[in-house]
């Protein structure tokens, strides 16, 4: 007798919705309809896993399914939201396709929150916060997270470090060098952000300003220079090891 086939499969796919999920009918349209319907070829009877950022992953059965939109069944939750480490991103926004990429990476890794922060050598003067959160999304939506990170507005460096709270450790990224990054993460335990500068980094100014916050502490990312964006993934990284969550 052969084995029998796992339920949902591991191919079923996957969305976030902005509903609140409970067992019973759940009608979708627009761009989730036509992924389901026209790329996916969803038809009554297969699954679809949704999640909603609150009450974590639930299962669904495709019951109508039409040109425009598709009827699906919430039957039951599969599992909890999870539990998200407290790691916030405070970065200063990048050009378009490496900033994009900065914000799927720093979902998949697990972060909590996107700040993005303006400086002296900022070269995009406001970020499509609407976009970085899509981008975040279809990011949760592959990498199986029940979470959606937050993306807050843009703030200025000085108003930044002025409103910060103070039991938020702030690990400043300095390529002019600092402790290193894994051993300074494990002797600040709890509630962090990483701070990753612009493309042409912090003037001397700003980076005297941030070394002077109780709150933050500067650490090094290893002997190589970084672009922003490696360099936030790479300091993620670090601190999750760190926290436990690798």
């Amino acid at each position: 007798m052969g084995a029998v086939p796992a339920w949902p499969p591991r191919s079923t796919p996957r969305l976030y919705v902005e509903t609140p999920l409970a067992p019973g009918p759940l009608t979708l349209g627009g761009a989730q309809a036509h992924y389901l319907v026209s790329v996916m070829r969803t038809k009554p009877g297969d699954p679809v896993k949704l999640f909603d950022d609150a009450s974590g992953e639930w299962l669904a059965v495709a019951s109508v399914v039409g040109k425009r939109d598709l009827t699906l069944d919430v039957t039951e939750r599969l599992r909890e939201r999870e539990a998200v480490p407290d790691l916030w991103l405070v970065a200063a926004p990048l050009k378009k396709g490496r900033v994009d990429w900065m914000a799927e990476k720093a979902c998949e890794l697990g972060v909590a929150r996107l700040v993005p922060v303006v400086t002296r050598r900022t070269v995009v003067d406001k970020p499509n916060t609407e976009r970085l959160r899509t981008h975040m999304i279809e990011a949760a939506e592959q990498c199986g997270r029940t979470a959606v990170p937050a993306v807050a507005e843009m703030v200025k460096l000085p108003a930044l470090l002025r409103e910060w709270p103070a039991e938020r450790a702030l690990f400043f990224a300095d390529e002019l060098g600092g402790a290193p990054a894994l051993a300074a993460m494990q002797a600040r335990r709890g509630a962090a952000a990483i701070l990753i500068g612009p493309e042409g980094g912090f003037d001397d100014e700003e980076r005297a300003m941030i070394r002077a916050h109780p709150a933050a502490v500067g650490i090094a990312l290893g002997p190589r220079i970084l672009r922003a964006d490696t360099a936030a993934a790479a300091a993620i990284a670090v601190w999750m090891t760190a926290a436990g969550d690798w």
